[in-house]
């Protein structure tokens, strides 16, 4: 079964409208296409330039409607979000989540603090090293604060920090493996974002290292390419499959109604 959960329109900050998403998934043969547009809800004036659902979500939930019934029999819609992970505003998010027909949820980390992960390359270069770490490192705090909320099935784009190219001079073995462990028993699924090959980092998200932790423990995966443009939903997913064949995969996960279910690799 081929599907693209991680996928932005223009409710977010995709570069294209659904109906672009889902003219070329029929191209592409995809069994399910899922529309995860960004539901930032953050403690303070925080804003990472992302765009939000939170004042269109009845637009939103109507176009993915629209879109279902336009492909029913051709083409599965599903229905998700990409939600902030704040450990401030978790009850929050927890309401907003509850009120939505949704599909699946993806967690991201896009802040530790005030400081935005992955706004530009500019915001890292001016920090001394020992600052990077502590972010990294709070970084995977964060992580497994989001998997212990039980408010999110998928962990988006894990260490995202590698984005412009910096990485720790630091152990975080233990916070990466508490924060791997907090996902494991929280039963959710980890995706392999391909996205990452087209950034400065050269690098799916998460690393074949961490992938192999998720092994280990026995999270499931999936393929995602985090496409902001219809031509990108799959992009990549060869290579990405054959990685994690080679980790020994051959299973990924689905969702349908927040469950998830397993189906051929």
């Amino acid at each position: 079964m081929l599907t693209s959960y991680h996928v932005h329109s223009l409710f977010s900050d995709g570069r294209c409208a659904i109906s672009d998403h889902v003219r070329s998934a029929m191209e592409l043969d995809l069994d399910e296409l899922g529309i995860s547009d960004h539901l930032v809800l953050l403690a303070g004036d925080r804003r990472h330039g992302m765009g939000t659902l939170l004042d269109n979500l009845p637009a939103y939930i109507n176009a993915l409607n629209a879109a279902s019934e336009e492909t029913r029999g051709r083409l599965t819609i599903r229905f998700g979000v990409e939600a902030d992970f704040d450990p401030l505003m978790t009850r929050e998010l927890g309401d907003i989540l509850k009120s939505l027909p949704l599909d699946y949820v993806i967690g991201s980390v896009h802040f530790v603090g005030d400081f935005p992960i992955d706004r530009s390359a500019e915001d890292w270069d001016v920090l001394i090293q020992v600052e990077r770490d502590e972010i990294m490192r709070g970084y995977w705090k964060n992580i497994a604060g989001m998997a212990r909320s039980g408010l999110f099935d998928i962990a988006g784009h894990m260490d995202l920090y590698k984005k412009f190219g910096h990485h720790p001079t630091i152990d975080l073995s233990q916070e990466i493996s508490e924060a791997l462990d907090a996902i494991a028993g929280a039963g959710m699924a980890v995706e392999l974002n391909t996205a990452g090959w087209h950034v400065p980092a050269q690098e799916q998200y998460p690393s074949l290292e961490i992938l192999r932790g998720c092994k280990m423990r026995g999270i499931p995966v999936l393929l995602s390419a985090d496409a902001h443009l219809a031509e990108f939903l799959t992009r990549d997913f060869d290579k990405g499959e054959a990685m994690l064949r080679e980790l020994g995969y051959i299973e990924k996960a689905a969702f349908a109604k927040r469950e998830m279910k397993l189906v051929a690799l």
